[in-house]
């Protein structure tokens, strides 16, 4: 063989590993993508399902928070009903006692 032809034959394996180290890290970088691409989508799948239980927890608790401000409401009318019948039952007691002849009305006592 000649030097040529050795050379020649080094320089064609060479090139020849060369092609096939650069297929190699494409090949894994390829596989390396797709794996991240996989764990990216189910971060995506992960949040979307964490913000859907969000916005549902959210919207119970504005539903809460309607009712109880329908209840405040309720109850301060109730407590206002309540005011204005004690107010009612105040003034009919002092009528009945302005009226009663049994009733001691006189702020004045004879000495």
């Amino acid at each position: 063989m000649s030097t040529g032809l050795v050379i020649a034959l080094v320089v064609v394996a060479v090139i020849l590993i060369l092609v096939v180290v650069v297929l190699s890290s494409q090949r894994a970088r390829v596989k390396r993508d797709e794996a991240r691409r996989l764990e990216a989508d189910e971060h995506r799948e992960k949040a979307r399902e964490r913000s859907l239980a969000a916005d549902r927890k959210e919207a119970e608790a504005e539903e809460r928070i309607a009712k109880a401000k329908q209840e405040v409401a309720v109850a301060e009318r109730q407590a206002e009903e309540a005011g204005r019948t004690r107010a009612e039952a105040a003034e009919l007691d002092q009528r009945a006692r302005e009226i009663d002849p049994d009733e001691d009305n006189s702020d004045s006592n004879p000495v």
